[in-house]
């Protein structure tokens, strides 16, 4: 942990406002649906859901408000149907994916496993049950686990491997984890044992302080010789073995959080620049195969963007790190022995992680931290909390290619505690008070959204959003497609007042009223649609787009940028010739063509011509007297050969003319 992130950081979790009651334990409601109303408290009324029709099939919908009213509330089911809707949508499309998810968690902690052991033993387990039981609980599946002491400690700053001043330890032989058989690894197995797929991604602090200049826990770096390398790589390695041998398997490992948090406040922290850290991976990559363990390794696991303050201290030897250090590691030799890279929130946003992943497609992309915070006001913590993690964590870090989302501690005392220097108002996805009270903060929330209804192996897959990380007050969404068949919509409204939108997938729709702030997960089947089966959705990478008119805000090329929060806008009143001329980048065979004005609906074209072509020379009209009509403006290709689209005005308007969206068809139609 370090200093809290931006303003936002007064979003995390409340002590008063979610105080966990949860007594009776709803049954599933769908099969797709490990736990969706576990421990819920229940709302005070109905949601409001509004269909239009009967039609074919149904979503079943659970939803948080931010003042506690509705937390995992089963909000019963709204039915799919063909009538389409005016209000802004959604559309779904299983036939473009994305990452493969990996789970969602937090971190036990030395003080998480202290608070949690404090608890009387039914208490204890009532706690974990009701959070890593797939069945009776938020299901969480992915822990991330300090190795050795972090901030969050009860005691002493610590290793496995602490010698006295003056003295090294080369061959381990004083390694021992000894420290952690009392209370943490009890409760990894006991998680293990409630959660059978949870997975483990071990993090290093410090490592031992006979390794480092310095000699301390509390800052300084790796010296520089290859038998320190050696040792630390080695030092891992029994981590992990001890670990297997005590009944915990470490899937995943860093070698250091935050490599560039250079003066941690009193806590145990390294600087390590990319440079050490591939000269660890190089030695850690080859012991762990010779050992046939098969843990795999992260790299850099620190902020979205580095921190202004970790910039400004950065040393001559790492100013190539300077907010390139993942790009430095994944460009070095080290990289054959990479999986991927972990990211926390305390600064920077989300797009980091998915303009690292056009750099270095075949790694994966890890969220492996943020903490919440208490509020200025600790009565609006929990609403904070909601908000600023549904944005970015839930929807923000899932739509920027990351496998996974872990928070922080996963239980904290009501003061934040106990710890050892850094984060003063941190909060827990649990706050367990000296009486053994368990309240559940904003956060089990927000994990629960996702873990309770993603299963193991789903894929991210196409939904338009129209929200953003930064807020602009739409309806931000993220999609998956389950192993069993169903589809998980997970939806946030970032205004304070409700907003009504709708999903589509195929030629099915539901409309459905977000309540203002809240936190809704959609969940079904094959909605019933034939439409569309067989469809593939081309991938809008490398389009671009030029036009007559634009407004310098909001350009031709925002429609082809695969973000439907963004848009081109005419600027102006529509008038006949303007137009908006999509290059797919080479000649291409699609069946359909369409121009989506995201939640601008009423920005659509009253009439145009389209036309296409291959070269931009020779043009073949497509639609010669079109008649826009709602959002979404359909051009048929027929599958010919396809390189330019361009859609010219033909009537005036008051409107302006947007799309936010230029999406691109092979396969059956998609209207």
């Amino acid at each position: 942990m370090r200093p809290p992130r931006k303003a936002l950081l007064a979003a995390v979790c409340t002590l008063a406002a979610a105080a966990v009651v949860g007594t009776g334990l709803a049954p599933a409601q769908a099969a797709s649906v490990r736990n969706p109303a576990a421990g819920s408290v229940s709302g005070s009324g109905a949601i409001s859901g509004s269909v239009s029709g009967s039609g074919s099939g149904s979503a079943q919908v659970w939803i948080t408000t931010p003042d506690g009213t509705d937390t995992m509330t089963d909000a019963g089911t709204v039915g799919f149907t063909t009538t389409p809707s005016t209000a802004p949508t959604v559309v779904v499309d299983p036939s473009r994916t994305f990452q493969t998810m990996s789970g969602f968690g937090a971190a036990i902690t030395d003080s998480s496993a202290s608070v949690l052991s404090a608890l009387n033993p039914q208490a204890r387990t009532a706690a974990m049950r009701s959070l890593f039981s797939p069945t009776s609980g938020d299901g969480l599946d992915y822990l991330r686990q300090p190795v050795g002491a972090s901030d969050f400690t009860t005691g002493p700053a610590y290793t496995y491997d602490d010698v006295p001043a003056g003295s090294t330890d080369y061959s381990l032989s004083h390694f021992s984890i000894a420290h952690d058989q009392a209370q943490i690894l009890p409760l990894l197995r006991q998680a293990e044992q409630l959660n059978p797929h949870l997975q483990i991604l071990a993090t290093p602090w410090s490592p031992p302080a006979w390794m480092k200049t310095g000699g301390s826990l509390t800052g300084g770096r790796l010296i520089d010789d290859p038998r320190v390398y050696r040792a630390y790589a080695a030092y891992l390695v029994k981590f992990i073995q001890a670990y297997r041998a005590n009944g915990v398997r470490v899937d995943t490992i860093t070698v250091q959080n935050e490599p560039q948090n250079r003066t941690p406040s009193g806590y145990p922290g390294t600087d390590m620049p990319s440079w050490q850290e591939a000269k660890v991976i190089e030695q850690l990559g080859p012991m762990l195969r010779a050992a046939h363990l098969d843990t795999t390794i992260l790299g850099y696991d620190h902020n979205w963007t580095e921190h202004p303050n970790d910039a400004a201290a950065t040393p001559p030897d790492e100013t190539a790190d300077v907010d390139d250090y993942p790009q430095q590691l994944l460009n070095s030799p080290a990289a054959q022995y990479i999986s991927g890279t972990a990211y926390h929130c305390y600064y920077g946003d989300p797009s980091a992680m998915t303009a690292l992943h056009r750099q270095f497609p075949t790694k994966d992309i890890y969220f492996t931290e943020c903490s919440g915070s208490q509020s200025a006001n600790p009565a609006d913590t929990f609403s904070d909390t909601l908000k600023w993690h549904a944005r970015n964590l839930v929807i923000g870090a899932t739509r920027n290619w990351a496998k996974t989302v872990i928070n922080w501690n996963i239980a904290l005392d009501p003061a934040g505690g106990p710890h050892t220097g850094g984060c003063t108002g941190c909060t827990g996805v649990l706050t367990i008070g000296a009486d053994g009270t368990v309240t559940r903060n904003a956060e089990y929330y927000t994990l629960g959204h996702l873990a309770r209804f993603v299963q193991p192996g789903a894929v991210r897959i196409a939904s338009t959003s129209f929200g953003t990380t930064g807020w602009n007050g739409q309806v931000e969404d993220v999609a998956f497609r389950n192993p069993d068949g169903s589809t998980v919509l997970v939806a946030h409204n970032e205004n304070d007042n409700p907003q009504t939108f709708a999903i589509r997938e195929g030629d099915r729709n539901l409309s459905y009223t977000l309540p203002g702030g809240a936190l809704a997960t959609f969940v079904w089947r094959n909605p019933g649609s034939a439409a569309g089966h067989g469809a593939q959705q081309l991938d809008p990478t490398g389009w671009t787009a030029t036009a007559s008119t634009g407004s310098s805000t909001d350009p031709a090329a925002n429609a082809v940028d695969d973000d439907a929060s963004t848009r081109f806008s005419s600027g102006t009143s529509q008038a006949p010739g303007q137009y908006l001329q999509v290059d797919l980048g080479k000649v291409l065979h699609p069946q359909q063509v369409v121009f989506d004005t995201g939640a601008s609906t009423g920005d659509y074209p009253r009439g145009y011509t389209a036309a296409t072509s291959t070269d931009g020379v020779h043009w073949t009209t497509e639609v010669p007297d079109g008649q826009g009509s709602g959002q979404f403006t359909s051009v048929d290709v027929d599958g010919r050969g396809t390189r330019y689209v361009r859609l010219t005005l033909t009537a005036a308007s008051g409107s302006w003319w947007s799309v936010a969206d230029v999406r691109a068809y092979t396969g059956a139609d998609r209207r």
